[in-house]
């Protein structure tokens, strides 16, 4: 199962994901993103996330 990840050592804290997917992704306490929920959405709108992420600091795991 593909789940989505954040690298938060490349996260800028911009804020595109939550954006783009809050079901899945939300700011956390250090203003680095987080996944919340990595089933809260369908496939394409989690990549259509990690496609806006302008860090590239999302990804996909367990490919």
């Amino acid at each position: 199962m593909k789940v989505p990840v954040v690298d938060p050592d490349l996260c800028t804290g911009c804020g595109a994901c939550v954006d783009t997917c809050p079901d899945v992704f939300e700011m956390g306490e250090d203003d680095i993103a987080v996944v919340k929920n990595p089933s809260g959405a369908e496939e394409g709108e989690i990549q259509e996330a990690i496609d806006a992420c302008p860090a590239e600091a999302i990804g996909w795991s367990g490919q």
